[in-house]
């Protein structure tokens, strides 16, 4: 195998290969994937701090009934928070597809007089 002695391009790791190109193809819809990673994270993050929490409730919990209002009040807690989590989820996604169509809309258009015979 030959090596060419022509300059070798450069790569930056920085940025997967594959995030640079969808970050080139669509950068407003690179962004709500970011957004949507980072609320995840977030929400993630969140629900191991709660649960973390509700083990030391059940641990001080002296008798059934105490441990059996802990859990209930949980379970409850964490439906909530998890519909309202989806509702965000949803809302995050219907804003950024509507703000890639406004792009698509928006100076992409071809004219009739552009195209080659």
């Amino acid at each position: 195998m030959t090596k060419s002695k022509g300059k070798q391009p450069e790569i930056d790791f920085a940025v997967p290969l594959g995030a640079a190109a969808a970050i080139a193809i669509n950068p407003i819809a690179a962004k709500a994937c970011v957004d949507l990673m980072s609320e995840s994270a977030r929400f993630m993050a969140e629900r191991l701090q709660r649960d973390m929490e509700l083990q030391m409730e059940m641990l001080a919990c002296k008798n059934p009934a105490a441990l059996l209002d802990v859990q209930s009040r949980f379970v409850k807690e964490t439906m909530a928070h998890y519909t309202d989590e989806a509702s965000r989820y949803m809302q995050m996604v219907f804003d950024a597809s509507n703000d890639i169509a406004e792009d698509a809309k928006t100076g992409h258009s071809r004219g009739y007089d552009d195209v080659p015979l």
